[in-house]
C-alpha cells in the first residue's frame, strides 16, 4: 500500500483510498467542536461482535476495561447477548453501542430474528435464520420488515439495561439500498444517537445522508491476506499517513480457543486465528506507544455524540 493511502470500506469490498482531499474543511471542525485542536487526530478504537460468542464477549470486556479499544457494539440476537447485558449493567459507563443485525454468516452457527418469523419473511433464508450474505438481504429485505426487526433488538437491548451510544451496522448490511439506509437513519434519529457512517462511503442510489450526520473521516481496518507477523504494522501503516480528523479503527477481537474455531472453522477471514491477532495487537505496549508518538486522540462515541446536531 502506498504511503498516503488508507484502507477504507465500501459497499462491500475494501477499498484503497487517497486521505488527502475529503473535501473542503467545514468552518469549524469536529475536533474543535469537540475542545481539541484543528490539526487533532481524534482515533475511536471500535470492537464488533459482542453477544456473538463467550470468547467475543471475554476478550472484548478486557480490552473496554483496559482501555485497550474505546467503544464496542452488541448482536442482540446472538447467543451471549445476556453475558453483554450483564456486563452492560454492571458498567454503565463502558461506550457500548447496537451492531445492528441482518445477517449470520457462519456456516454451522447460526442466529435467527427476534421478530415472530411470519412478520419478517423477507429476512429469512430458506432455513429460517437471517441470510449469509449482505447482498442478500439487499435483494430481498423489505425496508418496512427490517425496521420491525430492528426495533425489536434496539428494544430488548433497552429493557436489558444497556445505554446505546450509537448505531452501527454488521457486514454493513444497512447500506445496501436507499430504503435500508433509510430506516438505519430515521431510528439514529428517532433514539437520539449518532450512527456509523464515514465521508469515503458511496450512497446507495435513490438514498442521502446530510453531511451533519456523519461524524467520521474514514474507517480504518486490515484487509484479508495480511501476514500474521506485520499484524500491528499493517494497522500502523494505516494509520500514520492520515491527517488531522476523526477516524474509527475497527477491530474483531476473540481468543484462538476450542469455541472460536468450532464457530469460525470454514471462514479464516474474521474467524479464530483473525481475532486473536487484533486482540493481540490492540493489547500490546507497542501498539499503544506508537498511538503516542503519532499524537492519536482516543475518544468514543459518546465524545462524538456531543458533536452531533
Amino acid at each position: 500500500m502506498k504511503r498516503g493511502t488508507a484502507l477504507v470500506w465500501a459497499g462491500t469490498l475494501w477499498a484503497t483510498l487517497p486521505v488527502a482531499g475529503l473535501g473542503a474543511q467545514p468552518a469549524v471542525t469536529l475536533q474543535e467542536r469537540l475542545g481539541h485542536p484543528r490539526s487533532a487526530r481524534l482515533l475511536v478504537i471500535h470492537a464488533d461482535d459482542l453477544g456473538m460468542a463467550h470468547t467475543v464477549n471475554r476478550a472484548s470486556f478486557e480490552a473496554l476495561e483496559r482501555g485497550w479499544i474505546t467503544s464496542a457494539s452488541i448482536m442482540v440476537p446472538c447467543p451471549w447477548f445476556p453475558e453483554v447485558a450483564r456486563f452492560a449493567r454492571a458498567h454503565p459507563d463502558a461506550d457500548l453501542g447496537l451492531h445492528l443485525v441482518l445477517t449470520s454468516e457462519w456456516t454451522t452457527f447460526r442466529w435467527g430474528p427476534l421478530s415472530p418469523v411470519d412478520q419478517v419473511p423477507s429476512l429469512l433464508d430458506p432455513d429460517g435464520y437471517l441470510p449469509m450474505l449482505e447482498t442478500t438481504v439487499a435483494e430481498r429485505a423489505r425496508p418496512q420488515e427490517a425496521e420491525r426487526e430492528l426495533r425489536a433488538q434496539i428494544e430488548r437491548a433497552r429493557a436489558a439495561g444497556v445505554r446505546i451510544t450509537h448505531f452501527d451496522s454488521h457486514m454493513n448490511a444497512l447500506y445496501g439500498t436507499a430504503g435500508l439506509l433509510d430506516v438505519y437513519r430515521r431510528l439514529a434519529n428517532e433514539y437520539k444517537v449518532p450512527l456509523r457512517w464515514d465521508r469515503t462511503l458511496q450512497v446507495p442510489a435513490g438514498g442521502s445522508i446530510p453531511p451533519q450526520e456523519v461524524l467520521i473521516d474514514q474507517t480504518v481496518a486490515v484487509n484479508p491476506g495480511v501476514d500474521p507477523k506485520a499484524w500491528r504494522a499493517a494497522y500502523e501503516k494505516l494509520l500514520a499517513p492520515l491527517p488531522a480528523g476523526v477516524y474509527l479503527m475497527v477491530v474483531h477481537l476473540g481468543y484462538s480457543d476450542e469455541e472460536m474455531w468450532g464457530a469460525t472453522a470454514d471462514h479464516p477471514d474474521w474467524g479464530a486465528a483473525w481475532r486473536r491477532y487484533d486482540l493481540d495487537m490492540v493489547s500490546s505496549p507497542e501498539f499503544r506507544d506508537f498511538l503516542h508518538a503519532q499524537g492519536f486522540v482516543l475518544v468514543g462515541w459518546k465524545d462524538l455524540a456531543r458533536a452531533r446536531p
